[in-house]
Order: structure tokens, then C-alpha cells, then sequence
């Protein structure tokens, strides 16, 4: 038997077919720890698995919401960007993104579908099968050991009965030998009592025997199908389940890479499609699209007119013309370039009062002057009288006529027809609104249509539904087929007629660079920078007599649009009024008597101060009806005499 059993763990080695039957047929304790560990195992392989499908599903979410957070947004100014090809690769970087986060979400439900849901209900079986195996197991050790105490119960038994026998015949023996008792006593006492008792303790010790040799030979028997069928085929099973148990991880450990293994190809074209976005980007394209985007249309200004200073006036020398000289000399210079100043600094020039103060009031008491002092009520001179004063010249009417586009064009508040855009890029949206129009109406065509065979259909078939139920419908697209043929026709007339513009410019400027090359270098000094239509800043300007028409008519609302968001002056110091001023003149400020004001320009020599009430109310007032209280140090405390 030994040498059955040492001949099979040698063919164990040899052929790796071990039976756990025949070679732990005494670890029972052992293979039961093992077997737990191998379900612990299952189940930390499976909540790795989950983590990673976590992991994956984590990942994904962020590389999504990256993705939405840099996609273009409906009605976006974004939206204009995306015509240049890096917008467009970045587009379609982002969309190969989505994708790739995509796949990603395809491997955490592969991973939770596949491994963790199956290893899940098989661990479950695997904790139930080992259970019943373990339990057969304890049965049959429970059944040998029942045995064993029965085999070792009649052996204590049959041990007991012989020793009792041999005292009783040992009693008999020595009664018999002794020669003090007479024959007559022997025969009484052994022959009745002691051989009777020893004979009966042979019978006991005999039966004990043979119920001994019973139990020895069950047991035998009862042990031998333990350890050589019982054992081995539950031994085998627990060897079956592991066995089972470490298949299926190896199969969840392949399934684990072919999940990811089968998304490669699809990531592998999210990244080359990537790469096909960043080899799409073309450089020159993008300037030419920059080009298309930006160009006006407009020519390089001409040269500009010499302005002879040299010639002699005749000015009458008194103060007032000499404040006047000094006023326009300021005027003229600061109108070379005035777009370029801030807005508090241009209405400084244009709303700043053009009369003397008035005096102060004889008594120095308000009770005095019921009314307080008058400002002198001279007509007022209007705002579109000064700017043409100021800008006197063709130049400088021209900045103005730019200006005004330029700020048209910035606050959104263009016409119609796009009048306030350069010539190209007017021509681009009449054209890109044609388009749309032109959409639209056929998109109702297309429903006049349907809307019309349905009701042939309900004529030739009324059960289907009442003809007359769509005439509203008709009729309402018909409307808007009509408002929208007209809005094309106004249009393409629009477009037509920028276009005509736009060849007549072109063969003019044709013609005069033939005129230019042909006076061989010589340049003539003639401005034509006042009568082109194009401007430096970019903006679009009517012709001259439509400009001279329209050019003052909504000035002011453009310039408080336009400069709103520069800085107000700095305040240089404070004032108090001595004397009430009703302000009734342009550019000027009321006041109360006793009131505080922030002063932020000095007076000129012109006896007026220009004061500020809060951000929104600022003006001039009398210099002789304040007290000023400067502040040296502030920024911009300086005077302009």
C-alpha cells in the first residue's frame, strides 16, 4: 500500500497530474485555509478591476468635459475664428478628443460587463460549491472518527472482560491448591460459586472478543473507503473547483487585456486623425484668409497739401483777438491729430464756453441778487458750428467723416445695407446675406410645395382631411415668400451697385498709377485725400456730398458711445462756490452757493474753471465765483496759459 502511494507522488512529479486525493489525503486543515484564499484572491482581483473601470470611466468624464469646454458655442464671437485652419485643426483635435474619450468609456463597461459582473456571480457559486465540498468532507472524517470510538470502545471492553476472567480463574486456582481447606469445603464453595464465576467471565471476555473482531474489521473496512474512495473523490472535486477557480482568472486576466487590445484601432485613428488635423493647417492660407477678412478695399492715402504759414495776416493787436490767436493756434494744433485724444480732452476743446464770464455779483450775499447772477444769454452757438470750425480743412474734415465710421462700425450701430463697412467687406455680407436669404426662401418653397400636394391629396381623398384647413398656412408662407423676395431684391441691388463701385475704383486707381509712373517720380503735390472714400482708420466713408450732409447728425451720441470707457480727467484740487450760477450757457455747469466742487482744469486766462459734480456732470464755471483749494501734488495739476 505504502509503496502504491510513494510510486504515485513519484508519477505526480514526474507528470504534473497530481491527485490531492492520494497526495493530501491528511490536509484536509490546509487545503481548507487554501481554498479561502483562493475566493480572497478572486475577490481583490475583482475590485482591482472594478478601480480600473473607475479609473477609465473617471478619466473619460474629464477628458469630455476638456473637450466641451473648448468646443465653439453657438452665437459665439469664437464663431469667426474658426475660417483660419489652425481654428479648424484645433476643431477637429477636439473632436478626435470626444472619440478618444469614447473608447475609454468603451473599456470601463467592457471591464464591469465582462469581468467584474461574471466574476462577481461566480464567486458567489465558488463560496457555495466549497461550502458543500468542505461539508461532505467533514461528514465522512465525522463518520471514521465514529468508527474509530466504536473500535476503541469494544477493545477497552474485550481488554476489561479478560482481565476479569483471568482474576476469577486465578481465585479458583488458588482456592483449589490450598491444602488448609478440607475437600469438603472445596468442593462447597468452588464448585458452586468460583467456577461458575469464572466460566461466566470466559463467556463475557469470549463475546467481547468477537464483538471486538466486528468493530476492528468495520473499522477496517470504514477507513479504507475513507481514505481510498470518500477522501480522494471530495479531495478531487475541492481539486476541480480551484482548478476551475484559477481558469477563470487567467481568462479574466486575458479578457482584461483584449478590452483594451480592441479599442487600440480605434484610438490608434483618434490619433491619427489628430495628426491629419495638425497637418491641415496651412500658413499662407490663414494670411490670405486674414487678407480676405480685414481688407477694406480703400486705397493708400495721398500725399498731404503744404500748408503755407508764411504769409503775412494783419490781425488787430488786442487781448481779445490775442486770446483768440492763442485759441486757435491751440485749436489748430491740437486738430492734427485729434482722433487720438481722449474724450474729456476733445469736448475740453469743443464745449468749453466761448464768452467771457459774467462779473460777480455786486453784494456778497446771495440775498442781494434774488436770482443770483445771470450768465450772460448770448444765442448759443451749436455743437455742429464748433466741430466745423475746428475741423476746417478737407483733411481734417476727413478724420471726422472716418471717425464717425469707425465708431458706426465699433458700437454695432451699422446700417442696413452695410454702408458702414470698407467696400469688401460690405460686398462680403451683402453677399453672405443674400445667401441666407435665398435659403430661407427656398426652405418656404419647399413647404409651400408639401403643404400644397397634401391638400390635392385631401381633395381627391376628404376622409383623409378638410382641404380648407391648410389655405391659412398657404397663405401665411406666401407673405412671407413676398417680404422675403423683396428683402433678396434689395439686396442683390445693394450688391450690385457696391460692386459697380468697387470695378469703377479699380480702374481709377489703374489709371492713376499709370499717371503717377508716367510724370517719371515727379510727385505732384495735389491732396486727394479729402475727396477718395477711403480712410486711414480703416472705416468706410460716403461720398463727399452725402458726408457734408449726414456727418453732424448724431455726433455727440457717438462720442460719449465711443470714449465712455476712457478715464475722466484727475481731479487737481477742490473749490467752493461763493455765489449761485445757474450755468444756462453750453458747456457750463450750475451751481449753489456754499457747494463743493472737484476741479480738474485751471482757468485757461478765459475766466472760466472747469469743475466736476460726479463722473457723469462736469463743465465750467466762473473763475471769479469759486475759491480754489489746489492741491499740489496731485497728477495733472498744472495750468494751460
Amino acid at each position: 500500500m505504502h509503496s502504491n502511494r510513494g510510486l504515485s507522488r513519484r508519477n505526480c512529479l514526474d507528470t504534473m497530474s497530481c491527485s490531492w486525493g492520494t497526495e493530501l489525503w491528511d490536509q484536509f486543515d490546509n487545503l481548507e485555509k487554501h481554498t479561502q484564499w483562493g475566493i480572497e484572491f478572486l475577490e481583490r482581483y475583482t475590485k482591482f478591476v472594478k478601480e480600473r473601470s473607475e479609473i477609465e470611466l473617471s478619466y473619460a468624464k474629464q477628458i469630455r468635459n476638456l473637450s466641451k469646454k473648448y468646443q465653439l458655442k453657438k452665437n459665439s464671437k469664437e464663431e469667426e475664428e474658426f475660417k483660419y485652419t489652425t481654428s479648424r485643426a484645433f476643431l477637429m483635435t477636439l473632436n478626435e478628443l470626444n472619440d478618444y474619450a469614447g473608447q475609454h468609456e468603451v473599456i470601463a463597461e467592457n471591464l464591469s460587463t465582462q469581468i467584474i459582473a461574471e466574476l462577481s456571480r461566480y464567486t458567489q457559486e465558488l463560496k457555495a460549491e466549497r461550502k458543500s465540498h468542505f461539508h461532505d468532507g467533514r461528514r465522512a472524517q465525522q463518520h471514521i472518527e465514529n468508527s474509530w470510538k466504536q473500535l476503541e470502545s469494544s477493545k477497552r471492553r474485550f481488554e476489561r472482560d479478560c482481565k476479569e476472567a483471568d482474576r476469577a480463574q486465578h481465585y479458583f486456582d488458588k482456592m483449589d491448591a490450598d491444602i488448609n481447606v478440607t475437600k469438603a469445603d472445596v468442593e462447597k464453595r468452588c464448585s458452586l460459586k468460583a467456577k461458575q464465576q469464572a466460566q461466566m467471565r470466559h463467556q463475557v471476555a469470549e463475546d467481547s472478543k468477537n464483538e471486538y473482531l466486528t468493530y476492528l474489521q468495520k473499522f477496517n473496512k470504514d477507513q479504507h473507503e475513507h481514505y481510498y474512495a470518500l477522501i480522494p473523490h471530495i479531495f478531487q472535486r475541492i481539486q476541480e473547483m480551484e482548478e476551475r477557480r484559477v481558469g477563470r482568472v487567467r481568462e479574466s486576466m486575458r479578457v482584461y487585456t483584449e478590452v483594451e487590445r480592441k479599442v487600440l484601432p480605434i484610438v490608434s485613428k483618434c490619433l491619427d486623425g489628430m495628426t491629419k488635423a495638425a497637418e491641415s493647417i496651412e500658413p499662407k492660407m490663414d494670411s490670405k484668409q486674414v487678407v480676405e477678412s480685414y481688407k477694406s478695399g480703400f486705397e493708400p492715402p495721398g500725399d498731404v497739401e503744404f500748408e503755407d504759414y508764411s504769409v503775412s495776416m494783419k490781425r488787430a493787436v488786442s487781448e481779445s483777438s490775442f486770446l483768440n490767436a492763442r485759441g486757435e493756434s491751440r485749436r489748430r494744433s491740437r486738430s492734427k491729430l485729434w482722433p487720438l485724444l481722449k474724450r474729456n480732452k476733445l469736448m475740453s476743446l469743443l464745449a468749453s464756453p466761448r464768452q467771457p464770464p459774467p462779473p460777480p455779483p455786486t453784494s456778497p450775499s446771495p440775498d442781494g441778487l434774488p436770482n443770483g447772477p445771470q450768465s450772460p444769454q448770448q444765442p448759443k452757438e451749436p455743437l455742429s458750428q464748433r466741430l466745423n470750425d475746428f475741423m476746417g480743412t478737407k483733411h481734417k474734415m476727413h478724420c471726422l467723416r472716418s471717425l464717425k465710421r469707425g465708431l458706426s462700425l465699433k458700437l454695432g450701430t451699422g446700417q442696413e445695407d452695410y454702408s458702414h463697412l470698407p467696400p469688401e467687406q460690405r460686398r462680403k455680407k451683402l453677399q453672405a446675406k443674400l445667401n441666407d436669404i435665398n435659403k430661407d426662401i427656398q426652405k418656404e418653397m419647399d413647404q409651400r410645395d408639401a403643404l400644397t400636394k397634401m391638400k390635392d391629396v385631401y381633395i381627391k381623398n376628404p376622409h383623409l382631411g378638410d382641404p380648407d384647413s391648410i389655405d391659412p398656412r398657404l397663405e401665411e408662407i406666401t407673405q412671407s415668400l413676398e417680404k422675403l423676395q423683396l428683402e433678396a431684391q434689395k439686396f442683390e441691388g445693394w450688391l450690385t451697385e457696391v460692386e459697380r463701385k468697387l470695378l469703377e475704383k479699380g480702374s481709377e486707381s489703374q489709371r492713376r498709377q499709370s499717371s503717377h509712373f508716367d510724370s517719371q517720380g515727379n510727385t505732384p503735390l495735389t491732396n486727394n485725400y479729402g475727396q477718395s472714400r477711403e480712410s486711414p482708420d480703416g472705416s468706410y466713408t460716403e461720398d463727399p456730398s452725402t458726408e457734408t450732409t449726414m456727418q453732424f447728425k448724431s455726433r455727440s451720441t457717438e462720442f460719449d458711445e465711443e470714449f465712455d470707457e476712457e478715464e475722466p480727467l484727475p481731479t487737481i484740487g477742490t473749490c467752493k462756490a461763493l455765489y449761485p450760477f445757474e450755468g444756462q450757457n453750453e458747456g457750463t455747469i450750475s451751481m449753489a452757493e456754499s457747494e463743493m466742487l472737484y476741479v480738474i482744469e485751471e482757468d485757461k486766462g478765459d475766466g472760466w474753471t472747469r469743475v466736476r459734480r460726479n463722473e457723469d456732470e462736469e463743465g465750467y464755471v466762473p473763475t471769479s465765483y469759486i475759491k480754489l483749494f489746489l492741491d499740489t501734488n496731485a497728477k495733472g495739476a498744472m495750468t494751460y496759459i
